[in-house]
């Protein structure tokens, strides 16, 4: 969709962990221009997983239906000239979003939890565990330098 991720991230935040049906009312009721393409790709999962349990035989149950993630990712961006005063020309970025909506069912009293993927799938990666480790050993690092240095200080001078 042409709209910067951070405007459809607004009305994504929205959604998120809500029912399919209370979902689409929000949307319905959301001033912002990019909800309206945001309903469509809703409704398009719901009609995947409608499909899944007609056509296919999966045991889906339409009511029980959640938004598990909804994802709005960068695409490539357009870059664009303005015209500017004594003829020099600025550039600009137009912003394109990958627009991404996962839906699962809540899970019932003593049955398996299934999940029905909506517009793509979306795997989370996270690299916070080893930036945290690399930051442990530079202050590992830093601490032995300062203890060295230290010492050096206090040590007297023999003659």
């Amino acid at each position: 969709m042409r709209v910067s991720p951070q405007k459809a991230r607004l009305v994504l935040d929205l959604i998120r962990g809500r029912r399919a049906e209370e979902a689409r009312n929000t949307l319905a009721f959301t001033k912002k221009r990019v909800a309206a393409t945001v309903a469509k790709l809703l409704q398009s999962a719901l009609d995947n997983a409608n499909y899944l349990s007609s056509e296919k035989g999966l045991d889906v149950d339409l009511d029980s239906l959640y938004v598990k993630s909804a994802v709005a990712n960068d695409g490539p961006r357009m870059k664009r000239i303005r015209p500017a005063p004594m003829g020099r020309a600025f550039r600009y970025v137009r912003r394109i979003s990958h627009l991404e909506i996962v839906l699962a069912e809540r899970e019932r009293k003593g049955g398996p939890v299934s999940s029905v993927a909506g517009a793509e799938g979306a795997t989370v990666k996270t690299a916070a565990k080893p930036r945290a480790k690399a930051q442990v050993k530079s202050k590992a690092k830093t601490v032995k330098k300062k203890a060295a240095y230290s010492k050096k200080k206090t040590a007297t001078p023999s003659k």
